[in-house]
């Protein structure tokens, strides 16, 4: 897919911003109070609870041409009117201000990635689309809520919410190494294919990448510590048995670990790491 570099126009913050916005209100307990119905349809009518909630972003509807948010397309809403998150491919920051159910769009920062076209062509549609006042209506409740911002011509955006990951029982995805703090990806033609899941008992299984290996992994706090682990012998292409390496290097003796929502960070002493991702909800 052919990739350009395009500075992300500053309206796309302003969708970005307008997410947060709508979080930064006062929020209140459950029921009427908070804006809810009371019919039991779990309607928001007004300042609809955003904040500590991650949203994907699902879809952008522009005079009436639905289009699919590209993987990973988020908003996180957080204290002091901010909000952050990714649009599939470029990372953003921005400020927001509420007044009801109201958003106004305000000032940030996005970085600058060469995205894949169409990708590009999503954040610019969102840019375009996304100014001015939305407004912002919740349904449902606790894990299976949905948001949408609607512009005043009827354009709109539709998020949903969705739960972190436990580190235990979570089929973990292998997307990326690091060793030192420097970030690398996986090697080429091994996407996909490394997996790790931890059990309740202690133990960790899984797939190097080519090899299927099973051990304990005794976890205390932040920290995972590796006991030998025995894994099948076959043999593997170039790609696989350096991204092995690189695996039983990470899960090594005793290692620190991080979960930011759906993604976990492993680190070894040595420095070796990975990162790996959980499927998505429901899934």
């Amino acid at each position: 897919m052919a990739m350009r570099t395009q500075r992300m126009p500053v309206s796309v913050l302003a969708l970005v911003t307008t997410f947060t916005l709508a979080a930064c209100g006062s929020e209140s307990g459950s029921g009427a109070a908070s804006g809810d119905s009371g019919d039991g349809s779990g309607t928001v009518r007004t300042e609809p609870a955003l904040t500590g909630v991650h949203w994907n972003v699902s879809s952008l509807t522009v005079g009436g041409k639905k289009r699919t948010a590209p993987a990973g397309a988020h908003v996180e809403i957080g204290p002091g009117g901010k909000a952050t998150g990714s649009l599939g491919c470029n990372r953003f920051t921005a400020d927001v201000r509420v007044d009801g159910s109201a958003v106004t769009v305000g000032q940030g920062t996005t970085t600058e990635m060469a995205c894949a076209d169409d990708v590009q062509e999503f954040e610019d549609a969102m840019g375009r689309a996304f100014r001015g006042t939305l407004e912002a209506a919740v349904t449902g409740r606790g894990d299976a809520r949905t948001l949408t911002l609607t512009t005043a011509q009827g354009d709109s955006i539709a998020l949903r919410s969705e739960p972190p990951a436990a580190l235990t029982g979570t089929a973990w995805k292998v997307s990326g190494l690091h060793t030192g703090g420097v970030a690398s990806s996986l090697p080429e033609g091994t996407k996909d294919e490394a997996r790790l899941t931890f059990g309740e008992d202690g133990t960790v299984e899984g797939n190097l990448g080519c090899n299927s290996f099973h051990g304990k992994a005794a976890v205390s706090g932040s920290t995972i510590t590796f006991g030998p682990l025995a894994s099948t012998r076959k043999m593997c292409p170039g790609g696989a048995m350096e991204l092995e390496r690189a695996l039983l290097g990470a899960m090594k003796g005793e290692t620190t670990y991080t979960i930011a929502h759906r993604t976990l960070s492993l680190t070894a002493k040595g420095g070796e790491g990975l990162d790996a991702t959980a499927p998505p909800a429901g899934h």
